[in-house]
């Protein structure tokens, strides 16, 4: 029995002598105390928790070599061999986590929306629920600061750049038609449903190495990745009908929709500033299919829609109105594809194809037309290390543009062009630590319709100077091809690529349920287009020494935290802006640009009546015009524009909503701006038409049912 407790004690005393002490301190890169980290020894349960000291001390039974593993929420987890039987008395120092939610964000020049964004100015939601959108992404975009609301145009013009300047991507691929058919003063609408998109980021300026053929401005557009549930929604509206169908699959799921529109009862109903011989007309559909790989994922869009409308419209230049008949036809096709593969790169590939064809009929002329696009892309990223990551990629842009006047008397002429434009850029992201970050690359292209090179440096900067708060910094060097009105006369003229110099200072905060953003810029034209005509024709002489500005302020707050079930937003632009280019005989601020616009936009949840309401007020000071009776050109401004606007959503069952909309409630009479005669009358006068509105109102009512099996999901999102 002695000699067994000897053997006991023996080996007990044998496992105290084995034990091995590992001891150290926790600290961050400034030498301060980390209390709480998890430290351990890889693939054991040896460890310990820092204590508030940042010191750490526990027992192990292992020998040799070991991983020492550190790991704190807000810090990259440190892991590093050691000898155990020599590790006391350590300091571990940990670095900031650069990718923790509240590490800094570039935001100069963005705005963004969606359940991804780190940084989220608007909700999914709110493309579609703010009053006056009718639905229509541009028109919701417009309640943000940096915007101008060119009633007589409808498309997105961005700090003093026109409509033109900015180009839509879906998926990181370009659409080449991103607008519904117009002609003169009639606004036109985006193309696409907004229910289709889980993200929007609309860049203001300054925006990534990635994107090019844009002077001021790049609204991306991404897809959902996944279907929600197998549904069908039915919509029956004042102005026609729509039908959508979503089916999900073990891998993959495909959603389609259909639209009829009509805009005869809304016609009949609200006086008309135009005479209408044919209403507006649409017949659309949209599909979208997705496929889940195991590292990737496969998306592919596809959408039609054929509109047409005929008017006449009164002209200062003609005893008789100008009749307009239109038919246009558009396809778009948009295929992508995202994953992963080797040791931690990135894919992104896509290709898009648009057609639009365009059959009109100004009086007695006949212009037809047709536009065939498309874009290749391919990216490849790599994330290098938490702090560095890096991309590059190509495009390859492919344009056919032809257009055919007919004036069935003497002149039967056809224009158009080829163009070819291959680039390729770069970009990294260097993320110094939580608080500083910056983004740097350039773009090179080669524009074969021009016979030119570009190179366009970009880069953004910025710093967390608080939990709450940050600036950043943004530069660039922007290029873009003329547009069409001017390069279908390539035959004859050769131009150059238009430019624009980005600065851009930002400030934003952000809490829980606000956000204040305060943006300084200055942008820099050169090249611009100019020519020595009344109108732009084949015969006028062009040049690309044209020149401009524009520089202000924008500001931005949003909050949720005043009144519960209340949230509301106020956007303020103030720009100053002036070009010497088209026939601008001088340097002039040009006719779509106002000073001053402010924007209140407030949702309101009445939980009792199961209802959503909403306003929306726009008001912008007045914008320039030119008056040939007067000398100084560009002299004459317009009134103050203003518009305000209500919505209602009306919750009948879970399924079932009731919406109403109107916009203009107070009917305000706007003018754009004035026509004026080509020559002057007897008395030497040149007579004016004051450019308005088609309509003082719209409205809209419709009623929306939705069919799933949960019996939850509603198109409340789509409205």
């Amino acid at each position: 029995m002695k000699t067994r407790i000897t053997f006991i004690l023996l080996l007990l005393s044998t496992f105290t002598f084995a034990q091995n002490i590992i001891s150290g301190k926790v600290v961050d890169q400034k030498g301060k105390p980390v209390s709480g980290a998890n430290i351990y020894l890889d693939g054991t349960y040896d460890g310990a928790t820092s204590s508030e000291t940042g010191e750490f001390s526990f027992e192990t039974t292992e020998t040799g070599n070991k991983f020492l593993v550190v790991s704190f929420l807000l810090f990259e987890t440190f892991k590093q061999e050691i000898d155990v039987a020599n590790y006391k008395d350590q300091t571990v120092k940990l670095r900031e986590n650069i990718n923790a939610l509240d590490a800094v964000v570039i935001t100069a020049g963005t705005l963004e929306s969606g359940d991804k964004a780190r940084v989220s100015v608007l909700k999914p939601l709110d493309i579609v629920t703010t009053a006056g959108s009718a639905g229509n992404i541009v028109a919701a975009l417009q309640t943000l600061p940096g915007t101008q609301s060119v009633g007589e145009d409808g498309r997105l013009f961005v700090r003093g750049g026109e409509a033109s300047e900015t180009q839509t991507f879906v998926d990181g691929i370009r659409v080449a038609q991103p607008y519904g058919a117009t002609t003169n003063n009639l606004p036109t609408r985006s193309r696409f449903s907004p229910f289709l998109f889980s993200g929007i980021a609309f860049s203001t300026g300054g925006y990534s190495a990635e994107y090019g053929e844009a002077l001021s401005s790049v609204l991306l557009l991404n897809t959902q990745d996944e279907a929600d549930h197998e549904k069908t929604d039915i919509g029956l509206m004042t102005v026609g009908l729509s039908l959508g169908n979503t089916q999900k699959f073990k891998k993959s799921s495909l959603s389609v929709n259909m639209a009829y529109i009509n805009l005869a009862p809304y016609q009949a109903v609200i006086p008309q500033n135009v005479k209408w011989n044919s209403p507006y007309q649409s017949l659309g559909g949209e599909t979208v299919y997705r496929y889940n790989f195991t590292n990737g994922i496969f998306k592919l869009y596809a959408s039609f829609d054929s509109e047409r409308f005929d008017l006449n419209q009164k002209n200062v230049n003609f005893e008789n109105p100008i009749r307009t008949d239109l038919n246009n036809n558009n396809f778009y096709l948009n295929s992508s594809y995202k994953g992963t593969f080797g040791t931690g790169w990135q894919l992104t590939s896509g290709i898009s194809y648009g057609y639009s064809k365009n059959k009109i009929k100004y009086d007695i002329n006949d212009v037809d037309s047709n536009e065939n696009a498309a874009q290749l892309k391919l990216k490849l990223q790599k994330k290098i290390s938490n702090h560095f990551k890096l991309s590059f990629g190509t495009d390859y842009f492919i344009t056919k543009f032809n257009e055919n006047f007919n004036d069935n008397v003497s002149i039967d002429v056809s224009n158009g062009y080829d163009s070819n434009i291959f680039a390729a850029y770069t970009e990294a992201d260097i993320l110094f630590s939580k608080k500083l970050a910056m983004k740097v690359g350039f773009r090179y292209s080669n524009n074969s319709l021009l016979n030119e090179n570009n190179i366009a440096p970009r880069a953004s900067l910025a710093y967390k100077v608080s939990k709450t708060s940050q600036f950043s910094f943004a530069y660039g060097d922007f290029s873009q091809t003329p547009v069409v009105d001017y390069i279908k006369y390539s035959k004859y003229h050769q131009f150059e690529s238009e430019k624009a110099r980005h600065y851009i200072l930002n400030y934003q905060f952000t809490q829980p349920g606000q956000t204040f953003r305060a943006e300084a810029y200055y942008k820099d034209y050169s090249n611009l287009v100019q020519y020595d005509t009344r109108d732009i024709q084949y015969n006028s002489v062009f040049n690309n020494n044209g020149s401009g500005y524009a520089k202000g302020l924008d500001i931005f707050w949003r909050d949720s935290n005043l009144y519960k079930n209340l949230e509301y937003w106020i956007s303020y632009s103030y720009i100053d802006s002036e070009r010497q280019y088209k026939n601008f005989p001088t340097m002039a601020t040009p006719s779509f640009v106002a000073n001053h616009n402010l924007s209140v936009v407030t949702k309101y949840f009445i939980t009792d009546w199961k209802s959503q309401i909403g306003f929306t007020n726009s008001f912008s000071t007045g914008r320039p015009y030119n008056d040939p009776n007067q000398t100084q050109f560009m002299n004459g401004k317009t009134k103050s524009y203003n518009n305000l606007s209500f919505n209602w959503a009306y919750l009948l069952t879970t399924q079932k909503i009731l919406y109403f909309s109107v916009s203009n409630v107070l009917g305000t009479q706007n003018v754009f701006g004035y026509d004026y005669a080509k020559v002057p009358d007897a008395s030497g006068v040149y007579q004016r038409q004051a450019v308005v509105p088609t309509a003082d109102r719209f409205f809209f009512i419709g009623f929306f049912w939705t069919i799933s099996q949960n019996k939850n999901e509603n198109q409340l999102k789509n409205l």
